[in-house]
């Protein structure tokens, strides 16, 4: 499909459509499987991420803040601004909750401070989780919405924490996997979903592949895929035994940027729309 830096894929039950962003591009895609259509819209900034919201059309996190989009992914209402400079950060990867709250990262474009931090926006208002960052990514859930997974790429970390998803507090970080920064791909993790199982399905950019985690963090399968840059994987199809992966050009823009489907035997979680009365 062409994208620059296609990413934040998010399946919509009630569409029975893939929605995700090209953050380079500034574009929101849409892609229908069961007739093969393909749909995409102009964003007015590079956006990270988008979720479905139970009241229609999208929340998004974008370069100058988190927003309101209509089905059309115009700007409708901006809910907060970007916490740090805009000139060099915005927000990065992001879902929604169980319980329907969004949590989203931000990413220090520099790489300089680590000032990147992930936050969780409900109708309280933006809470930090998680700072310190370098590039907030790879937000996943537990089948039972008690463990958030977490990751920074640029240190080849994932995290895991002890979530609340009655009140949306995240504590006791702790590391969930590490990848190897020598190694000589320098394959790092970036987004990701988790199935039924609770097994973490990690991106892994520059990697050329798929990691699939067990719940305690070990290496269950790798799945390589015919380019180096995936970006973030989403359960699909009416069963969610499709798994979506978006990708990005490689730097010399001669492969990536398109969107791959496979069919795994362990569906996916289905994600809860974004609901702005939590």
């Amino acid at each position: 499909m062409g994208a620059a830096l296609g990413e934040g894929p998010c399946w919509s039950l009630a569409q029975q459509s893939l929605f995700f962003v090209d953050i380079d591009g500034k574009r929101l895609h849409r892609f229908d499987p069961a007739v093969g259509a393909h749909d995409a819209w102009d964003l007015a900034e590079n956006t990270g991420c988008v979720a479905p919201a139970k009241d229609g059309g999208f929340i998004a996190g974008m370069r100058s803040g988190i927003w309101r989009l209509d089905e059309a992914g115009r700007q409708t209402l901006k809910l907060v601004d970007n916490p740090h400079d805009p000139a060099t950060s915005r927000f990065n990867d992001g879902r929604t909750d169980p319980r329907g709250r969004f949590l989203v990262g931000t990413i220090d474009e520099a790489k300089a401070g680590g000032i990147a931090a992930l936050y969780r926006w409900d109708r309280r208002g933006l809470a930090v989780l998680s700072d310190g960052l370098m590039t907030s990514n790879g937000l996943a859930f537990s089948p039972d919405g008690r463990t958030l997974y977490h990751s920074d790429t640029p240190r080849f970390v994932i995290y895991r924490y002890d979530y609340d998803p009655d009140t949306g507090a995240a504590e006791n970080r702790r590391v969930f996997a590490r990848l190897d920064p020598d190694a000589p791909d320098r394959g790092r993790p970036d987004g990701a979903a988790t199935d039924a199982e609770g097994c973490y399905w990690s991106s892994l950019w520059d990697g050329g592949r798929l990691h699939r985690y067990d719940p305690d963090g070990r290496l269950m399968s790798a799945h390589p895929l015919p380019l180096r840059r995936p970006t973030m994987p989403c359960f699909g199809g009416p069963d969610l035994k499709t798994l979506y992966v978006t990708t990005a050009r490689n730097a010399d823009g001669q492969d990536g940027g398109d969107l791959y489907a496979m069919p795994v035997e362990t569906p996916g979680l289905a994600a809860a729309p974004f609901d702005p009365n939590v």
